[in-house]
């Protein structure tokens, strides 16, 4: 873990040192640490950790939910499921509450951790795609090159960051966490992580995470989606739609 943290404060100072033209964009790869089992019918949509417990917000009409779960076992602790008509997308943990948002039906849900039990909702005018906090702004994707920052009281958006690989619009951004001082996004349909710095939008490194299921794994399961940041153990866990299995992960920096 003290090489995952040392990796995170490099990648920041980076670009603090260096102009976005300047960077060389590293693709850096992964060591797995521990596996731990993970429902292969659940469509993972957003992941997010804090206290001990994993929360999982899936996706699809009708079988979308939102549910607390223990990592080590895959035990359901408690599940709530979304009216049909809903279909749920990324999650965020912001103070005493957790924002789900959905896909295409603008609703942004904001459940009670305690009850679990939704006490508010909100409207956006795009599809919902990925959220995260960066414990001042909910930060939101929509598939599109675009990241939203909003206010996590009124959910107004306050900045908008299009995000540049190489210095050009990266589209299919998809579940989102903050990290460390970074955003990381899974870019859908790939096995990539982009890391994307906040104030510029410029992806700073990737990630590979290529070969992490095994080849008859993959013909049951959907496409890599889902990170979560044990930020207590400084743990990266990452999944994927219909996976069997959640990762915990270190990043092995390129050469």
């Amino acid at each position: 873990m003290i090489f995952a943290a040392l990796f995170l404060s490099l990648l920041a100072g980076c670009i603090e040192d260096e102009a976005p033209h300047e960077q060389e964009v590293s693709v850096h790869g992964y060591r797995v640490v521990a596996v731990y089992p993970h429902d292969p019918g659940a469509f993972t949509q957003g992941l997010a950790y804090r206290d001990g417990v994993l929360y999982e917000g899936t996706g699809l009409y009708g079988r979308s939910k939102l549910r607390e779960t223990r990592l080590e076992t895959g035990e359901v602790a408690r599940s709530r499921s979304l009216p049909s008509q809903l279909f749920g997308e990324g999650i965020a943990l912001w103070e005493d509450r957790l924002v789900q948002l959905t896909w295409r039906s603008g609703i942004g849900l904001v459940w009670d951790l305690e009850n679990l039990t939704v006490v508010r909702t909100f409207v956006y005018p795009t599809e919902g795609w990925g959220i995260t906090s960066d414990g001042r702004n909910l930060i939101m994707s929509d598939g599109s090159s675009e990241l939203k920052f909003l206010d996590p009281e009124n959910f107004r958006v306050t900045r908008t960051v299009e995000v540049l690989a190489e210095g050009q619009p990266l589209p299919r951004l998809n579940e989102l966490e903050y990290i460390e001082g970074l955003i990381y996004a899974n870019v859908w349909e790939t096995d990539e992580i982009a890391v994307i710095s906040p104030e510029t939008g410029v992806v700073v490194a990737w990630i590979d995470l290529s070969g992490l299921l095994t080849e008859e794994e993959l013909l049951r399961a959907d496409v890599l989606n889902g990170i979560a940041y044990d930020s207590e153990n400084g743990r990266l866990l990452v999944t994927g739609k219909l996976w069997p299995k959640i990762f915990e992960i270190e990043i092995v920096k390129s050469e």
